[in-house]
């Protein structure tokens, strides 16, 4: 039987903690920065497949930790709490040389409150979004971090006026969508007046939950706009996190044609004229290739209430905050219908000069993520850490 990498001496050992689908690609992409500037590093935590291909030895999955809302936690909080004092006894027993946290606020604030007792140094890539919500967190991240790494461009000022070390890093997505299949090279907007119909791009969530509540919605959607566009294409980039079992149900007596995509998240955006996406990291993606969209989110009723309490800034979709403005539509919770989200993307759909308007300020998002190498940034920024062990 092999001994588990955790349990090796290794010259350097990293632990690192991706609790989501997108966390566990962008924490991949570190990681191979990583072991090309220190190849005899060994790393181990908590993530996905990306994170395992990228050699690190998985301790706990991300896919049995992500949740939406504060009513969906619930349901998990045995499996969380058994994954924080699996960690907890990691780090207590093998004292690593870094702990590299991604997203994952309160799980993430209560492992590093741990690491700091025992003096390993903390680095936060990808910030918890404590400037949209619970703003008093900051106070905790001052605390209990060593250094943040971060992705948003209005992010630095915010944590830097707060007296925590920060870098700005520009965002992973752009080192993950490569040039040529960037949309204005790919398409100048598809949608003819030819035999076939548009291709609408389906992005329902990377988690269980989100998907039961935002895809019947989004086919429901797609079936009433099926009466104008009777050639009506739909394509669904699958997450890493979602079985192809899971996400058939759903679609197999769908009124309308629906193929499942896996692999490259922007190759299948590239192909669509329209996306209804849900919000959170996909949205960016679908920013960075200029396909028009409409957001959507609903969680349960106690969530929203909760997080309608908490949240202080106008948007909730990641294209209008960075953009400082409203550039896409968002239909949230009980503003979310098959009718209305008909009605928004049949605009786009029939408006070329709407669509032209919205790509314009989508290539201005994407102008604004920077201009690619988060992850060898970050990586370099983990290296100076873990050797100066600070």
């Amino acid at each position: 039987m092999d001994t588990p990498i955790y349990a090796m001496k290794p010259e350097k050992l990293v632990v690192i903690v991706a609790g989501e689908a997108s966390a566990d690609h962008h924490g991949a992409g570190l990681v191979e920065m990583f072991k090309q500037l220190r190849p005899e590093t060994r790393f181990c935590g908590i993530g996905g497949k990306n994170l395992e291909r990228a050699g690190v030895h998985i301790l706990f999955r991300s896919s049995e930790m992500a949740v939406v809302g504060l009513t969906e936690a619930v349901v998990r909080i045995r499996t969380i709490f058994r994954a924080a004092r699996r960690v907890k006894k990691l780090l207590r027993e093998k004292r690593p040389d870094l702990l590299i946290l991604l997203d994952y606020p309160e799980f993430n604030l209560y492992l590093a409150k741990f690491a700091k007792r025992l003096n390993i140094p903390v680095l936060y890539y990808i910030s918890p979004q404590v400037w949209a919500w619970r703003k008093g967190r900051v106070k905790k991240i001052a605390r209990r971090i060593t250094r943040m790494a971060v992705i948003l461009p209005f992010e630095k000022d915010f944590y830097r006026k707060r007296g925590i070390q920060v870098d700005y890093v520009g965002h992973p997505l752009m080192d993950r969508c490569r040039e040529t299949v960037f949309i204005e090279q790919n398409s100048q907007g598809m949608l003819t007046d030819d035999a076939d119909g548009p291709v609408i791009g389906l992005l329902p969530g990377s988690r269980k939950e989100e998907i039961r509540n935002l895809l019947p919605e989004m086919i429901k959607a797609v079936k009433i706009l099926k009466r104008d566009y009777p050639r009506i294409q739909c394509l669904l980039p699958l997450a890493d996190t979602i079985s192809r079992e899971f996400i058939h149900p759903f679609i197999d007596n769908a009124p309308v044609n629906i193929q499942i995509r896996e692999g490259e998240i922007h190759e299948t955006l590239g192909r669509c004229d329209l996306a209804m996406v849900t919000s959170g990291t996909a949205t960016l993606d679908t920013a960075i290739m200029a396909v028009p969209m409409v957001v959507v989110y609903r969680v349960s009723r106690l969530s929203y209430l909760a997080g309608k309490a908490l949240i202080r800034v106008p948007f909730i979709s990641l294209v209008n905050l960075v953009a400082g403005k409203k550039v896409v539509c968002e239909l949230i919770q009980d503003n979310l219908t098959a009718e209305t989200l008909a009605y928004e993307a049949g605009i786009l759909l029939r408006n070329k000069t709407l669509r032209e308007r919205m790509r314009g300020d989508l290539m201005e998002v994407r102008r604004l993520l920077g201009r690619g190498g988060a992850s060898e940034k970050t990586a370099r920024i983990a290296v100076d850490m873990m050797e100066k062990g600070a």
